[in-house]
């Protein structure tokens, strides 16, 4: 009887991307290989790092959040060079690694980048409702928003300010 071989567990996420690329390993063994193939996974949060694609558990994985991606031909001396790229952040490690070819490097590249730019969009501030329905049109620092939404609010008389308001009562029409 032949069992099939099930699909390794990954994070539920969306997959962005995925395929084999070489990592170069943390620590330069005289005896082994600097460049490991690993199976590598991609997702909106995070880049896993398998033995191989059957592999159930990751040998790594880190958040991408705050890393930055860019080609790097600097790390490799040979005719692969063209197929390296990097991740880095500020006090944490950098990330080495070669895609099978040049074309591969550059979309993994640009779908970090991608990546990237949307998590720094997905900042959402606080919920400005749960101190009170918010006001754009007093605002002091809403002067565009203001002048697209001079209907809101006329039929309220208008007041002076108080020390402690915030807001700039701005007289209607």
């Amino acid at each position: 009887l032949e069992e099939i071989i099930p699909r390794p567990v990954r994070d539920s996420g969306n997959i962005l991307k995925q395929g084999y690329l070489e990592k170069r390993s943390r620590e330069h063994s005289f005896f082994g290989s600097e460049w490991q193939k690993r199976w590598c996974v991609l997702n909106r949060r995070t880049f896993y790092y398998y033995a191989n694609e059957k592999s159930k558990q990751p040998k790594g994985t880190f958040s991408i959040e705050h890393y930055s991606a860019r080609l790097a031909f600097h790390l490799r001396k040979d005719s692969r060079k063209r197929c390296c790229f990097e991740l880095s952040c500020p006090g944490k490690r950098t990330y080495e690694f070669t895609a099978p070819s040049p074309a591969e490097a550059e979309d993994w590249v640009d779908q970090i980048q991608f990546l990237l730019k949307d998590l720094s969009s997905l900042t959402i501030p606080c919920d400005e409702d749960e101190e009170g329905p918010y006001n754009d049109v007093d605002s002091l620092d809403s002067a565009n928003t203001a002048s697209h939404n001079t209907t809101l609010n006329q039929d309220e008389p208008s007041t002076g300010m108080e020390e402690d308001d915030i807001y700039e009562v701005l007289p209607g029409k």
